[in-house]
């Protein structure tokens, strides 16, 4: 039963509809976050292959060829690996805001001091001793504009035993905002915003490349599937060959023991099924070879037991309706449109791009404008100095120097221009100068890959049409050696011809259904080359690769 195979590979969550060979039924909404990788911060884990057992029916992994892509992509450890790779890009977006993260620090300390003093003038005592508290808090952050703002609330504590102290304990604090504006280096959002421009964009070429990786994928799943195919139907010939030449040796043998046949020409028929029985065995081994590289794909192998259980491919080797008719230019006009390589090299130049603004603005003198504005408050218990000893004409506390602070009765405030000229910048010169020499490079991997994808374009079609033409041949040939074999026969049985033309014409019909199994699996094969090589591949699977949602 064909199905539509719907995998947002790229999205972490998925809808794979359809249904399996062995249960008709719908696959429920597959979260591949859960499923197939894990959240930051869980422990990581390699998760087991999915999905194997909906396949089993009779005692065999029933696949039809869309099945076996969606397995595939499902198990196979190398897509796997190359998805990780779009999520490690992905986090590269979000590590490229934190220099615009805000910050707040806080700190607290306190100081106890006892010393003697040489004069007592300034502090009545000989001996001063003092508590100093303080406590600090700061708030940074850095705009997408290049503004730096700052905000800083300080507060102290200060008590003694000075006998001239006007405030003691005496609370004073502190309120500063300070902005720094780049005006001419680091100006501008686009500067500030660069390496998150660069993230988006190589996060947008994972995706591109994850796409192609994908394409690659299912190119080789399908050339898997049919190599299984076609080793399955070249046993089922070479054991048909073998029937027959045991059909053979067993007539020559009863015409040996009538006395029919002179001794020495029963060898001819006996070597010749000794020598088809030993194709069958090599045969044998090939399918269980092409199975075994199949499974793995497939992540049959990590499950004991389906692992254990044969493959049965219900994909028919005779193409179905029209064969395929692409011209070149038609199929290189597609790839352009389609092909994901061309995606990549375009971000790619958009990142050249910004990295040479960013060299540009290297070179640019530095020119930053700041300005301050602050206010203060004092707070404690005044003390009139002027009698003796001194006495407290005022309580006062924190809450006063807090008062005084958001009155701004106190203000102070400034600006200040800091200008750097570069003698010389040879670090900025020799990044200029690579930047440039990055794009022209990928200026040429875009040529190259232009000539690549053409060159295989070319190949695909020049191979799609040989295969057609070989069909067509192939079909002709094996319809001619089954009617040579059945003339062959006859004349046999009429005593006309020796017992050669028969094992030489069921050799001949063996070859040509062999070759007709070849023919029908290369232009099955021709055809998904077409599609790769035009990057639709994917769209005739139902395959999608979409960014993941926010």
């Amino acid at each position: 039963m064909k199905h539509a195979l719907g995998l947002c590979v790229a999205s972490l969550s998925c809808v794979l509809a359809g249904a399996g060979p062995a249960q008709a039924q719908t696959f429920p909404k597959t979260d591949w976050f859960h499923e197939v990788f894990q959240r930051p911060g869980t422990p990581a884990q390699v998760p087991g292959p999915e999905k194997l057992r909906d396949y089993v029916a009779d005692g065999k992994l029933r696949l039809t060829l869309d099945d076996a892509i969606r397995l595939a992509l499902l198990n196979d450890t190398d897509v796997r690996v190359d998805k990780l790779q779009v999520e490690s890009t992905q986090l590269s977006i979000t590590r490229a805001h934190s220099p615009f993260d805000p910050s707040l620090t806080s700190s607290f300390g306190a100081t106890r001091s006892v010393s003697p003093t040489s004069n007592q003038l300034t502090s009545g005592q000989s001996v001063f001793s003092n508590l100093s508290q303080q406590s600090q808090v700061t708030y940074q952050q850095l705009f997408q504009t290049g503004t730096i703002f700052n905000t800083n609330f300080s507060s102290g504590r200060n008590s003694n035993n000075n006998l001239f102290a006007t405030f003691n304990p005496n609370f004073f604090s502190t309120l500063s905002f300070t902005f720094t504006q780049p005006l001419l280096r680091n100006r501008g959002l686009f500067i500030n915003r660069a390496p998150i421009l660069i993230a988006r964009r190589n996060y947008k070429q994972s995706i591109a490349t994850f796409e192609g990786q994908v394409n690659d994928a299912v190119q080789q799943v399908v050339a898997f599937y049919w190599a299984v195919v076609q080793a399955r139907e070249n046993l089922v010939v070479v054991q048909k060959s073998v029937e027959q030449a045991q059909a053979s040796y067993n007539h020559d043998k009863r015409q040996l023991e009538l006395g029919a046949l002179p001794p020495l020409n029963i060898y001819q028929s006996e070597s010749e099924l000794a020598t088809r029985r030993v194709s069958a065995i090599q045969a044998e081994y090939s399918l269980k070879e092409a199975e075994d590289t199949l499974r793995q794909i497939l992540g049959a192998d990590l499950d004991s037991q389906v692992g254990a259980l044969d493959l049965d491919l219900i994909e028919p080797t005779e193409p179905a309706g029209d064969l395929l008719t692409m011209d070149v230019a038609q199929a290189l006009q597609r790839a352009l449109d389609h092909r994901p390589e061309f995606e990549v090299l375009r971000q790619q130049l958009v990142v050249d791009d910004m990295n040479i603004r960013l060299a540009h603005n290297e070179l640019q003198p530095s020119l930053n404008l700041q300005g301050n504005y602050a206010s203060s408050g004092l707070g404690g218990n005044q003390i009139d100095t002027t009698q003796t000893p001194p006495v407290v004409v005022a309580q006062g506390g924190f809450g006063d120097s807090i008062s005084q602070l958001g009155s701004f009765k106190y203000p102070t405030y400034g600006f200040s221009l800091t200008l750097t000229l570069p003698i010389k910048n040879r670090q900025g010169e020799a990044d200029l100068a690579s930047s440039e020499i990055s794009k022209r490079r990928d200026l040429y991997s875009e040529r190259r890959n232009e000539q690549t994808i053409s060159l295989q374009v070319r190949n695909a079609i020049h191979q799609l049409e040989q295969s057609k033409l070989t069909l067509a041949a192939s079909k002709i040939s094996r319809d001619l050696a089954q009617k040579n074999l059945e003339a062959q026969q006859r004349k046999y049985e009429l005593g006309a011809v020796d017992i050669f033309f028969v094992l030489d014409a069921q050799t001949a019909l063996a070859t040509a259904e062999s070759s007709l199994v070849s023919a029908q699996v290369n232009y099955q094969e021709a055809v998904v080359a077409v599609q790769h090589s035009t990057g639709e591949l994917l769209d005739r699977f139902n395959v999608q690769v979409a960014e993941p949602k926010k």
